[in-house]
């Protein structure tokens, strides 16, 4: 009989212990001002300074005007210089042509108001001559926020009236919105 092998020994191994992880700080750790040093003289208290004078809000009236893709935002002011001003520039410079100049300032011109508001409008979107629509529709509306009486001379002139006019979108299998491609008999 052979004899017996002794019976193996198994290491113990050594137990997996999990490492803490510091968990990220949701926000960095703020420190303390330094404290500042004593003194023998104690520091004098701050003069109080007048508040700043509270001016009231310049009243203005806002109403938006829209054309096809152009959208303005109109206010009218009627305090300080009585000028027309576009996404911050003068009438003239921003629409350089006068028939442009002359239809995005039309709703004042028909109700004889050119010197009576400071007009501040902001436009975006589509091209030169659908913001200055959108600036009349939007200049329109606002006259009618300021005086109400002003609704009648305006409608009549076609001011209000939203031009729902837009270009319509490319079908697929066509060239265009309704172009067809070319067809050949032969």
């Amino acid at each position: 009989m052979p004899p017996k092998k002794p019976a193996k020994t198994v290491k113990a191994k050594k137990p997996i212990v999990a490492k803490a992880v510091p968990k990220p700080a949701s926000r960095p750790a703020t420190k303390k001002p330094p404290a500042p040093p004593k003194s023998a003289a104690p520091k004098k208290p701050p003069v109080a300074e007048a508040p700043p004078k509270e001016t009231a809000p310049e009243r203005y009236w806002e109403a938006v005007g829209r054309r096809k893709t152009a959208v303005s935002r109109v206010r009218l002011f009627t305090r300080g210089e009585k000028a027309v001003s576009v996404n911050g520039k003068p009438i003239a410079e921003y629409f350089p042509h006068p028939l442009l100049q002359k239809i995005a300032a039309e709703a004042l011109d028909t109700m004889k108001s050119q010197d009576h508001f400071r007009v501040s409008a902001t436009v975006k979107g589509g091209g030169l001559h659908a913001q200055a629509e959108a600036m009349r529709h939007g200049t329109a509306r606002a006259l009618i926020r300021f005086n109400p009486d002003f609704r009648k001379r305006l409608k009549r002139a076609g001011f209000l009236t939203r031009d729902p006019r837009m270009k319509e979108r490319k079908k697929f299998g066509l060239k265009g919105a309704r172009r067809a491609p070319q067809w050949a008999k032969r």
